[in-house]
């Protein structure tokens, strides 16, 4: 194995993990980083956030998935260093793997826009510690208000504020609605769930900006008929511990989630190479880096325009396109043949906005309400890795339709930001 190529893959994603399995029956040693053992189906990580699915319903153990890849070894590690020119990656115990052909596919992470002092008081969705710490957080904020006597701070705890409206604050918005008017239902005695008060804010001027102007309307007509308050086109100017500033006007609100904007993981700045604003590494059309034709990026830390003048968006679609892309130009460098330019097929967007609500947009076929809402069910449950994976998420969600109850309402740990809190 000495004279085997070795290949390292930062990052168990959609990119690194279909580019690592692309490269199956390679003769060449492959070690998969990621500082998580498990590979995440990132889109349905409101779910768990929601109480809706469990943790191993959208996830599965890395190791397992690649058990039968006799080329590749996984590492559960962080990555603290990489020198470009020696083809060194440093791990954060201090060891050292050198390689011939690097792929960094380590994603992103919330971005506040300068202000980092939110994320203490309006935490973002993007790991499966993410999605439980904020499941713990809704669900204690109606314990909070049920053991409230004071009118006011009642009301502060059930305000909730989902700031951004992409498609994570549509979803957790929708859903959040559903949960306090059908969930909770006849479950407390002090206070009306129903009463909760969810507000989408977005920047913008529409929500799911992505999408036809007219699949936007009909999502803010869909999330409004569910009960969520939606305010365009005034930013946040702070977040507290008790509320936000929504222009000149403070909204209390005990509940605050962030899902306004993304960056792109630190470990792109480790290359030495151009980034653009949100920290993406500026790569090549084959994806690989300036100076460095043995090094590709690819998924959310890879920056490319596309033909028609829009960059390669931040989707789990073009994640997996990049990765597959990235595993066949490295066999291309190692064989000494011509590597191939990244084309971005774009298969349209999905998005749901609560039960039997959603918009889908395919380019010429555009759709909303209740067949959209099937359509996307079924594609998200085509893509989840696993026969255990689709056959639970699917009958957790035909259970939710019929019963309107969401099976991982189990609040673990202790409320971090109210330690003092008493239990019933």
């Amino acid at each position: 194995m000495a004279a085997t190529p070795h290949i390292v893959i930062i990052g168990g994603g959609f990119a690194g993990l279909w580019a690592t399995r692309a490269l199956a029956g390679m003769p060449a040693r492959i070690t998969l980083v990621d500082r998580h053992n498990h590979h995440l189906f990132q889109p349905l990580l409101y779910q768990v956030a929601t109480a809706g699915l469990s943790a191993p319903d959208i996830a599965a153990p890395l190791r397992h998935i690649l058990r039968r890849q006799k080329n590749v070894e996984v590492r559960m590690a962080t990555v603290t260093a990489i020198d470009t020119d020696a083809k060194r990656v440093t791990l954060d115990d201090g060891t050292t793997l050198d390689f011939d052909r690097l792929l960094l596919a380590s994603g992103a992470t919330h971005a506040y826009f300068g202000n980092d002092q939110w994320a203490e008081h309006a935490p973002g969705l993007k790991t499966l510690d993410d999605a439980l710490d904020l499941r713990r957080k809704l669900l204690f904020a109606f314990e909070r208000a049920e053991a409230a006597s004071d009118p006011i701070e009642r009301d502060a705890w059930l305000s909730f504020a989902i700031i951004g409206g992409g498609p994570t604050g549509v979803e957790l918005a929708g859903t959040l609605a559903e949960i306090a008017r059908e969930t909770l239902r006849d479950e407390f005695r002090n206070i009306d769930p129903s009463q909760a008060r969810v507000r989408l804010v977005e920047a913008g001027p529409r929500v799911l900006a992505a999408f036809p102007e007219e699949l936007s309307e009909k999502a803010r007509r869909q999330l409004e008929h569910l009960g969520v308050e939606v305010t365009l086109g005034t930013p946040v100017k702070g977040i507290a511990a008790d509320g936000y500033t929504l222009g000149d006007t403070f909204v209390p609100a005990k509940t605050v989630v962030w899902a306004a904007g993304v960056a792109a993981s630190p470990l792109g700045a480790m290359l030495d190479v151009p980034l653009d604003r949100a920290g993406r590494v500026l790569v090549q059309p084959d994806l690989s880096i300036p100076g460095h034709p043995d090094i590709f990026v690819a998924g959310d830390l890879a920056s490319l325009v596309q033909a028609n003048g829009k960059p390669v968006p931040g989707v789990a679609p073009a994640a997996k396109q990049m990765g597959r892309l990235a595993a066949r130009n490295i066999r291309a460098r190692l064989a000494g043949e011509t590597t191939t330019a990244f084309v971005y097929k774009d298969y349209g967007n999905l998005a749901t906005i609560g039960r039997m609500a959603a918009v889908v947009d395919l380019g010429t076929l555009r759709f909303s309400g209740i067949l959209a809402w099937w359509f996307w069910l079924v594609m998200h449950v085509f893509f989840l890795i696993g026969f255990r994976n689709r056959l639970v998420v699917l009958l957790n969600w035909f259970w939710a339709y019929w019963s309107y109850q969401r099976a991982a309402r189990i609040i673990l740990g202790e409320d971090r930001d109210h330690p003092a809190m008493e239990r019933p």
